[in-house]
C-alpha cells in the first residue's frame, strides 16, 4: 500500500482512516485497496506498507499512525536529486547469496539462470553449486568469487529494470565496475561474462606472497610512507584506505600507524590485489579480452581508476580494464564526485550493505543510502524494503504507476485534509468615550457616564459584542433603551 501526504500529520491521519476502513470493510480485498492507492497523486511525505497478512497490515497502519516502526513499514520524505546504483566488490560474497530471491522472484531467477549458464562452460564446475554449496573457501577463491558477484549483481539490476527502476549514474568497486559497465551497455552479457571469467582466473593465478591491510589514514598521510613493495589499493571512505603488496613492508606500515593509535586490520585475502603483484598477469589479461566488443556507455559510469566519470574511450579499450586491475580503487573520490553532481539516493547491488556503510561515511546527512540485500535479513524482504526506501525518498519504480485509475472501493477514505481557518478578526478600536479620559461606569455593559453641563441628565455610553462580552452568549438582554 502506497500512502503519501503533504505533511506528516496528514500521513498519520490517512493511516488511521485506512485502518478504520479495513476493519469496517473486511470483504474488500487488500489488493483492490492497494491498486486504488497506487493511482493517487504522490506527495513528499510517503509510506509503504508491504505485507500480504491482514493482521500485520493493520499493525503497520497503527505503527504509521503512531509514528513508530514496524517490519514491512517504510517511511520517508522525498529528497530532490539523482539516483546512483552501487555494485559491490570482492570480499562481500557469502554462501547462499541470491538463493532466496531466486525462489521468490521469477524475473530474478530468469536473469540469474541466464548469467550462470554462460559462466559454466568457462569454469571447472557449475557456478551455482559453488554459490549455494557449503564450502566457503571455494567461493572465496577469486576465480569463483568474481563470477558469483557479477551474476548476483546483474540479476538484481535486471529485476529492478523490469519494474522500471533505473539509475541516473553507476559506480562499482573493483569487480563491481564490470557489472556497472555491462548494464550501461559497454559489454554484451556474453562478452562481460568472458571478461569476468578471464579476470578471475588470471588474478587467481597471480603470485600469492602478498597481503592487504586496511588502515585508518588519508591518502596524503600514507603516500609519503609507501615503499617500493606496497601500493594504495583502495580509497574507501574518509580516512579509510587499503594498502597492498609485499607482506613484510605492509606489516611494517601497519605497525607504524598502529603505534600512533590508528585502527588497522589485516584482510583475509589470498592475493595482493591492485598492487604490483598483479603485474605478471596484465599482458595475458589484455590478450584474453582483446577480441571483445566494447561500446560507449548509455548510462554514465564513475571510473575506479580516476574517481570521475569514465569516458567512452576509457571503457572501450582492453588497456583500461588491465589498468583497472593494477590501479587503486578510488571509490571514495567517486562518491564525493556523485554528491557534487546532485546524487542524493544510493542503492547498493550486492550480497550485503558493504558499500552502503562506506557511502554513509562520505555523503551528507539526509541522503538515502540503502542496500538491495542484507545478510541479516531474508532476501525478499530486504529487496522489497530497499525498493520502498527509494520510493519514499523520491525515486519510484514506473511499474508502481497505474496506466488508468481503477474503480475505488465504496467509502475508501480520500485525502485527510488538515483544515485551518483564517477568518479576519475585527480590530479593537478606541472609539469609546473612556478613550477621551471620561469616567468609566462601574457597570458590566456601560463604558462611561457623562453629566450634561446644563442639566442633571446623564449620557451613558458603551459597546456590546460577543468578542468583548463572551458571557452574553448565555444571556438575554430585554427592554433596555440606551
Amino acid at each position: 500500500w502506497l500512502l503519501s501526504a503533504k505533511s506528516e500529520e496528514a500521513l498519520r491521519d490517512q493511516a488511521r482512516q485506512l485502518h478504520a476502513y479495513t476493519i469496517g470493510h473486511p470483504d474488500v480485498p487488500a489488493e483492490r485497496i492497494a491498486a486504488s492507492l497506487a493511482a493517487r497523486a504522490r506527495f513528499d511525505h510517503r509510506a509503504v506498507v508491504d505485507t500480504t497478512d491482514r493482521t500485520t497490515l493493520l499493525t503497520n497502519l497503527t505503527a504509521l499512525a503512531d509514528g513508530t516502526e514496524a517490519p514491512g513499514l517504510t517511511t520517508g520524505t522525498v529528497t530532490p536529486g539523482r539516483t546512483a546504483f552501487l555494485f559491490t566488490g570482492q570480499g562481500s560474497q557469502r554462501l547462499g547469496m541470491g538463493r532466496e530471491l531466486h525462489e521468490a522472484h521469477p524475473v530474478f531467477a530468469a536473469a540469474f539462470d541466464e548469467v550462470t549458464e554462460l559462466f559454466d562452460p568457462l569454469l571447472d564446475r557449475p557456478l551455482r553449486t559453488v554459490m549455494w554449496g557449503q564450502d566457503a573457501d571455494l567461493l572465496n577463491r577469486t576465480q569463483y568469487t568474481q563470477p558469483a558477484l557479477f551474476a548476483l549483481q546483474t540479476a538484481l539490476y535486471r529485476t529492478l529494470e523490469h519494474d522500471g527502476l533505473t539509475p541516473h549514474v553507476l559506480i562499482g568497486h573493483s569487480i563491481g565496475e564490470i557489472a556497472a559497465a555491462h548494464v550501461a551497455g559497454v559489454l554484451s552479457l556474453p562478452d562481460a561474462v568472458a571478461l569476468v571469467a578471464a579476470r578471475g582466473r588470471l588474478m587467481q593465478a597471480a603470485r600469492t606472497d602478498g597481503t592487504m591491510i586496511a588502515l585508518q589514514a588519508t591518502e596524503d598521510e600514507v603516500l609519503p610512507l609507501l615503499t617500493a613493495g606496497i601500493d594504495i589499493a583502495a580509497l574507501n571512505a574518509p580516512g579509510s584506505l587499503v594498502v597492498s603488496g609485499d607482506a613484510a613492508e605492509a606489516v611494517a606500515l601497519q605497525e607504524r600507524l598502529g603505534a600512533e593509535g590508528r585502527r588497522t586490520t589485516r584482510l583475509t585475502v589470498s592475493h595482493a590485489f591492485h598492487s604490483a603483484h598483479m603485474d605478471g598477469v596484465l599482458d595475458d589479461f589484455r590478450q584474453a579480452i582483446d577480441h571483445l566488443t566494447y561500446n560507449p556507455p548509455k548510462i554514465p559510469v564513475i571510473s575506479n581508476v580516476t574517481g570521475l566519470p569514465a569516458t567512452g574511450d576509457e571503457l572501450t579499450t582492453p588497456a583500461y580494464w588491465a589498468e583497472h586491475i593494477r590501479r587503486a580503487v578510488r571509490f571514495h573520490p567517486g562518491i564525493q564526485h556523485l554528491e557534487t553532481e546532485g546524487v542524493t539516493r544510493y542503492l547498493e547491488l550486492g550480497p550485503d550493505a558493504t558499500l552502503t556503510t562506506l557511502t554513509q561515511q562520505t555523503v551528507r546527512a539526509g541522503a538515502v543510502v540503502t542496500a538491495a540485500l542484507r545478510k541479516t535479513s531474508p532476501e525478499p524482504l530486504a529487496f522489497a524494503t530497499a525498493v520502498a526506501r527509494l520510493h519514499t525518498g523520491g525515486h519510484s519504480p514506473s511499474a508502481w504507476r497505474r496506466g488508468h485509475t481503477p474503480a475505488h472501493p465504496d467509502g475508501l477514505p480520500t485525502y485527510p485534509f488538515q483544515r485551518s481557518h483564517f477568518w479576519l478578526a475585527p480590530q479593537r478600536s478606541g472609539t469609546d468615550v473612556t478613550a477621551a479620559g471620561l469616567t468609566a461606569a462601574d457597570h458590566a455593559l456601560l463604558g462611561a457616564a457623562v453629566t450634561l453641563a446644563d442639566t442633571d441628565q446623564l449620557v451613558l455610553t458603551g459597546r456590546i459584542s460577543l468578542r468583548t462580552h463572551p458571557w452574553l452568549a448565555d444571556h438575554t438582554i430585554a427592554g433596555t433603551t440606551l
